[in-house]
Parts: structure tokens; C-alpha cells; sequence
């Protein structure tokens, strides 16, 4: 090869490369390939940008979570993932109050100087209690998810 010729074959081969390397899948070809990987994680979205994608939305739990996280790394054109979908924390439990005054009531069968009335799910203790034995009563009652506990009892020692 002659000195004349021999830029020409080096710039050739650095066109070459840089067009094999922007052949790559687009973002766009990327975000729908991850968008079906994610299809079965319900509440988990995706977005893609230079090839790093962006997990978001909210799932349902921990496993659904790194379910997504995994198939979106295996996806091809994803450099790297982003997770920042968040899980959704478990509903409330308020008991209804007629159970609930069942329930309290049999709580508090070895605590006869106890009282409870319930209302709306806020359970409210009357009458006297020992110091020592006040932390079992709350620890029993709030067992019972009740909306709020109002401790109106006298505390003895």
C-alpha cells in the first residue's frame, strides 16, 4: 500500500466503525421492546433516552418490582436501567365497630376495672389501670386496628 493511500484506508475504517455504531436500536426501538418486556407488571411505565431507561409508575409489590427491573435489563440497546417505580403500601385496616366492641370487650376481660367505648373506630378506655399492666391493654387493643385509641383510664401504680 503506497503512503498516498493509506489516510484514505484509515479514514474509511473510522467511517465504518462510527456507522456500525449508530446502527444500534433507537430509543424509540428500545422503549417498545421494554414496554412489552414490562407488559405483565401492571402500574409500571417506561422510558427511554440515550438507552438508559427509566422505570416508573407504582406496582403492586417488591417481586413486581424487580420482575420489571429484570426484564428491562435484558432488553438489547438498554446501556443501563433507572428503577424508580415505587411499590404501593398496603390499605389501611379499620375494623367495622361492632366488631370491634367485640373484640375490645374480650381484650379487656382481665382488666375488669377497664371500661371501652367505640365509636367511629376510636376506641376510648375509662376506669383504672395498673402502670405495669398499661402497656399490654394498648398493645391489645391496637391489635384490634381501630382508627385511633383514646386513653381516658386513671393509671395506678
Amino acid at each position: 500500500m503506497t503512503l498516498s493511500r493509506q489516510p484514505r484506508v484509515v479514514a474509511s475504517l473510522i467511517s465504518l466503525c462510527i456507522a456500525l455504531a449508530a446502527c444500534g436500536p433507537s430509543d424509540a426501538d428500545i422503549k417498545a421492546d421494554a414496554e412489552k418486556a414490562i407488559a405483565g407488571v401492571q402500574g409500571a411505565t417506561v422510558d427511554v433516552a440515550s438507552g438508559v431507561a427509566t422505570i416508573s409508575g407504582q406496582v403492586a409489590n417488591e417481586a413486581a418490582k424487580t420482575t420489571a427491573e429484570t426484564a428491562v435489563k435484558g432488553v438489547k440497546g438498554v446501556k443501563s436501567v433507572i428503577d424508580n417505580a415505587t411499590v404501593t403500601p398496603p390499605p389501611v385496616v379499620i375494623s367495622a365497630d361492632d366488631s370491634l366492641k367485640t373484640n375490645v370487650a374480650a381484650a379487656l376481660k382481665a382488666y375488669p376495672t377497664l371500661t371501652a367505648d367505640v365509636k367511629d373506630g376510636v376506641v376510648t378506655l375509662t376506669g383504672n389501670v395498673k402502670k405495669t399492666e398499661l402497656p399490654k391493654v394498648m398493645q391489645a387493643v391496637s391489635a384490634l386496628h381501630p382508627k385511633k385509641i383514646e386513653n381516658k383510664a386513671t393509671v395506678k401504680k
